[in-house]
């Protein structure tokens, strides 16, 4: 794993580019965006007249992975495009790190006004800026590596944002170095909610209200383990004054649905590896570590955050009853990657007995 520290990119003037990683891309690079400790790249969409007042959505990719790629395969711009707000997508440089992943298991790049957390929180304040977007409407979301180091921003950063999504990540302080990165990758780290929490309010000087969180994980994941999911659960729920062990879970096909109100969820996707939930009948493309399980989480992790608010029912109506057939097994990245209010919950209940998804 390459490591160069906080590099400086200096300041330069305001200025959109083309370039986005894949042929084709939406996406536009931002050359001039603060001091850039971390020394990341930043690339944005934003779709044509959009009005003052848009969220924001922030995504981070995994390891191997570049924005163009992942903005490809997982649908957000085109869910910008129809639900009208602007998509932020960091990007790692392989000066950083040869396998792209981002620093999430480095304190000195990873917390909060420091290196690669520290750029991307000046990615997000151009961009609100620049499209004057809505301060209280800004999201995070990411997988693997960068599901991990979304865990970073929103505790780092936790006034910023309202939500979060977190996809085969892990939770914040899992590792605190290469060495405990892999431990925690492999096994998780064995610590009570109260402890995961703990971590979490010591990471700024935030006392709430706090972001909302969608926890992803693919059951049967063999880079990422699930015990990651667990903690980051147990984590989040315990930062909002909740008891993970009284959430309440759901069944629907192969996804497993437990949710804390409309705080904290987690999704457990059976059949699943390592990567993001897509449904390719809704115009999300399989590629590596994007996963066609027929659920689309981009979709429903737009409704959980209150951005669309039919989707989430919709992609649990829509949960396949049986796993398609195992996909080919990718290599692991070898370096360390670095739910409603309780009458929402009626409604779905109620809507998938009468579609007769549940008894």
């Amino acid at each position: 794993m390459a490591d160069t520290g906080d590099a400086g990119a200096g300041m330069r003037r305001f200025r959109p580019e083309g370039g986005g990683g894949s042929g084709g891309s939406k996406l536009k690079a931002v050359r001039d965006f603060g001091s850039n400790p971390g020394g990341l790249a930043m690339k944005v969409y934003a779709p044509p007249g959009l009005k003052p007042g848009a969220p924001l959505v922030v995504v981070l990719h995994g390891c191997t992975q570049l924005a163009g790629g992942y903005e490809a395969s997982a649908g957000w711009t085109a869910l910008a495009d129809e639900h009208r707000f602007a998509v932020l997508y960091p990007e790692q440089r392989r000066v950083n790190n040869p396998k792209l992943c981002f620093s999430w298991f480095a304190p000195h790049r990873a917390a909060r006004d420091k290196g690669e957390a520290a750029s991307i929180r000046q990615m997000i304040e151009t961009m609100t800026a620049r499209w004057r977007l809505d301060r209280s409407q800004v999201f995070v979301t990411g997988l693997s590596a960068g599901g991990a180091m979304a865990a970073v921003m929103l505790a780092s950063y936790p006034e910023v944002f309202a939500g979060g999504a977190i996809v085969a990540g892990l939770p914040f302080g899992a590792a605190d170095g290469v060495s405990a990165a892999f431990a925690a990758m492999s096994q998780g780290r064995d610590l009570d909610a109260r402890s995961w929490g703990d971590l979490v309010r010591a990471a700024s000087p935030h006392e709430g209200p706090w972001p909302r969180v969608t926890i992803w994980q693919g059951a049967d994941d063999r880079t990422v383990a699930r015990a990651n999911a667990d903690g980051l659960f147990a984590q989040w729920a315990d930062v909002h004054g909740l008891d993970a062990d009284r959430a309440r879970e759901t069944q629907v096909g192969r996804l497993t649905w437990k949710t804390l109100g409309d705080a904290v969820e987690l999704n457990i996707v059976a059949g699943m590896d390592h990567g993001v939930p897509i449904d390719a009948a809704r115009g999300e493309r399989a590629a590596p570590y994007m996963l066609d399980v027929g659920l689309s989480q981009a979709r429903a992790t737009l409704a959980f955050w209150g951005l669309e608010r039919q989707a989430h029912r919709q992609a649990i109506r829509s949960a396949p009853s049986r796993a398609r057939p195992a996909e080919p097994r990718q290599a692991p990245p070898s370096p360390p990657p670095a739910p409603v209010a309780a009458t929402v919950e009626a409604v779905i209940t109620k809507a998938l007995r009468a579609a007769g998804l549940m008894k």
